[in-house]
């Protein structure tokens, strides 16, 4: 009965609830975009680093993050590929050796960071190979291939199949120089890291530091990211003088992205149940301004307070729940179409995102989790928004409504 007479009570005016269910719609259509854009941007950067770069973990000299010194490589390394082969937790890894260098063209010179990579290896670890926009990988039949950035090539005025020169210090302190032929160009998603990494063969690179088979970085990935803690501890406690870390502990962006993209979330959504609370509770107002003759003679034949209060409640959830379910499938239905199409935020401005190492065109991502705790809010802020309206219908005095 009371639901019944609830349903009743909204319909008695169509437009306004119409209006404040229009709003729900728009609002939670809204908020469950902005969440599903910031949960793409935050997985498309994650994804990028992690399959790109830094793999779930991470082997080093315990100083060479902080020093970068080329004499600061790891040690055992052998003993710590078998490890790895064995482990059955690791699903391939590849070793690097590091080096800060000039590169130097005819036109101009300018800082680099050196990547020496196995490219077999590099290949099955990581998806770098897949960011190639021209000429070949570095497993070209070539004496001393380099891969450069677009960005990096446009700075020094080179194309593919020019020669460009790399001087930095080998392991004895000595500086060394050595020439190298552009095979291919590169774009990532992130302009900075463009300019300033260039990839070569890393027995290319050993023979000029002079050292035979040195690495300065074992990257791995791993069957399972939540494995990465666990993998990471076996490694620092099975060798000596070595720092094995994780995504989390290599990455400040990544660790700042993942731990504040939940709040940013949050905020986003309080704002718009903090709108919605106040509608709410305007509606209910007006109704129960509006009705007071009608509740007055409810209680005055005989009808507890408590069900008084209960239809009340029941007119704020069915309003908000149905505005609500309106909103959840506008935007499931949006997002199942943007979730393969993407957002191109070119024309707002969305190549100046690269500068930061993000894509202009955005996949949005809304997780089972999003929908769940999106429908829990919304309940609990129409209760909360119709205590006060219902607490005023209580107090109500039955005689003095009926006589007015």
């Amino acid at each position: 009965m009371l639901l019944s007479i609830s349903w009743r009570n909204i319909w008695r005016h169509p437009a306004r609830s119409g209006v404040l269910m229009m709003a729900i719609i728009a609002g939670l259509w809204a908020g469950i975009l902005v969440t599903a854009l910031t949960n793409g941007w935050i997985h498309q950067r994650f994804v990028n680093l992690i399959q790109e770069e830094i793999t779930h973990v991470q082997i080093h000299h315990p100083e060479f993050l902080t020093e970068r010194e080329p004499w600061m490589y790891i040690e055992s390394s052998d003993e710590i590929f078998s490890t790895l082969s064995r482990d059955q937790r690791v699903l391939s890894w590849s070793a690097r050796t590091l080096s800060d260098a000039m590169i130097q063209s005819p036109l101009t010179s300018s800082g680099v960071q050196v990547r020496g990579v196995q490219t077999d290896k590099e290949r099955a670890t990581t998806t770098f190979h897949e960011n190639l926009t021209g000429g070949d990988y570095l497993d070209i039949d070539l004496r001393n291939p380099v891969l450069l950035g677009e960005r990096l090539a446009e700075k020094l005025n080179v194309e593919i199949g020019n020669r460009i020169v790399l001087t930095f210090q080998d392991l004895n302190n000595e500086i060394t120089s050595g020439s190298f032929t552009i095979s291919g160009l590169f774009r990532t998603a992130s302009n900075p890291y463009d300019e300033r990494n260039v990839f070569v063969r890393t027995e290319d690179l050993q023979a000029l530091l002079g050292g035979g088979e040195v690495y300065h970085e074992i990257a791995m990935m791993l069957q399972d990211e939540e494995l990465s803690n666990a993998v990471a501890m076996d490694l620092n406690s099975e060798f000596e003088h070595i720092a094995a870390e994780t995504w989390y502990e290599l990455s400040p962006e990544l660790r700042y992205i993942t731990d504040a993209g939940g709040s940013l979330i949050v905020y986003i959504m309080a704002v718009i149940l903090l709108a919605l609370a106040f509608g709410i509770l305007n509606t209910m107002l007006m109704a129960i301004f509006e009705r007071m003759r009608e509740l007055g003679m409810l209680l005055a034949i005989g009808m507890s307070k408590l069900r008084v209060f209960v239809m009340i409640m029941l007119e704020s959830v069915i309003l908000t729940f149905t505005g609500a379910a309106g909103g959840l499938l506008l935007a499931w239905l949006t997002l199942g179409y943007l979730g393969e199409k993407g957002i191109d935020m070119t024309a707002m401005g969305g190549d100046s995102m690269a500068e930061f190492g993000y894509d202009a065109v955005v996949y949005p991502i809304a997780y089972t989790n999003d929908y769940i705790m999106t429908i829990i809010l919304v309940v609990i802020t129409a209760l909360l928004a119709a205590i006060y309206p219902a607490i005023k219908a209580l107090r109500l005095n039955p005689g003095e409504v009926v006589r007015e």
